[in-house]
């Protein structure tokens, strides 16, 4: 007797048996696999948001420092104190307004999803013009005998 396991002596419900067991490992360890990938990617994308938020709190905290480092440095110029924290004061303003008028410039450039609302318009006249299967009248089925209930 030669071995079972040859292709030459499987029957094709075998084969198919066998490739659908082959398929379906493959396919666990393809899921294995992007998992694992995913994982990674959530960690570094973890570490690297936390990286940005320290980056922002302590650029958050050096501003005061700076302020009052550059108002006591116009101060050494020879300036009063109080018009060189205004100086600094109104620099921080001119800088808000300046990005104020920047993002509004760049909302106004904002634009509907064309595409998306053309499309989605597309689909639903294409729902419109279609039928619904036909169904009976009854939503479910007549009782059996047994399960009448009498009047």
């Amino acid at each position: 007797m030669s071995d079972p396991g040859s292709s030459a002596e499987r029957s094709i419900g075998q084969l198919v048996a066998s490739a659908t067991a082959e398929m379906s490992a493959l396919v666990h360890d393809e899921i294995a696999l992007a998992k694992a990938e995913l994982r990674q990617d959530v960690k570094r994308g973890a570490i690297g948001s936390l990286a940005i938020v320290v980056a922002g709190v302590l650029a958050l905290f050096s501003l005061p420092v700076f302020s009052f480092a550059a108002a006591y440095g116009i101060h050494n110029l020879g300036l009063g104190l109080a018009w060189s924290f205004l100086i600094v004061g109104g620099a921080f303003v001119v800088l808000a307004v300046v990005l104020a008028l920047l993002s509004i410039s760049k909302f106004k450039k904002v634009k509907p999803p064309e595409r998306s609302i053309a499309s989605a318009k597309e689909t639903a006249a294409v729902l419109q013009n279609a039928k619904p299967h036909p169904r009976g009248t009854t939503l479910r089925p007549e009782p059996l005998p047994q399960e009448r209930i009498p009047a």
